[in-house]
């Protein structure tokens, strides 16, 4: 894997610039279409996500370079960015699927076919209550 480090200088030191730094990056080094893998911040900005069990400061490597990673972009001292080229990789175009939050707070993923697209309001025919065990598609 190819190794790439930026010194970073800014005030915004937050993921969303790191991660558009990151990209940046990749494409000066000849990916066309840099897609993030797997992330890595240091302890002191907050928690990195991590697998339950995992060693929090190395699976994320391990993770992306065996799902395709191939370039890891260092951000500064704060964050760490496997990359991979996903130009070539088919999309899906829209999905069928939208998120939305009735006035509780409570959010839903919801089949727009059933739910409509002007509707904001969860239908329970159409939409289901997000928790552990489904992922937040938008």
């Amino acid at each position: 894997m190819r190794n790439i480090h930026i010194d970073y200088r800014g005030s915004d030191h937050g993921f969303q610039a790191a991660s558009l730094l990151a990209k940046d990056a990749a494409k000066e080094n000849r990916m066309k279409d840099p897609t993030i893998v797997a992330w890595h911040q240091s302890s002191t900005l907050g928690e990195t996500p991590h697998y339950e069990g995992a060693n929090p400061e190395t699976w994320w490597e391990k993770y992306g370079e065996g799902n395709g990673g191939s370039l890891e972009v260092s951000v500064g001292d704060d964050y760490q960015f496997i990359m991979m080229d996903a130009r070539g990789y088919e999309t899906v175009g829209e999905l069928p699927l939208r998120n939305l939050t009735d006035s509780e707070g409570n959010q839903y993923l919801c089949y727009t076919p059933l739910q409509g697209k002007d509707s904001a309001v969860p239908r329970q025919d159409a939409c289901a209550l997000l928790d552990g065990w489904l992922a937040d598609q938008y």
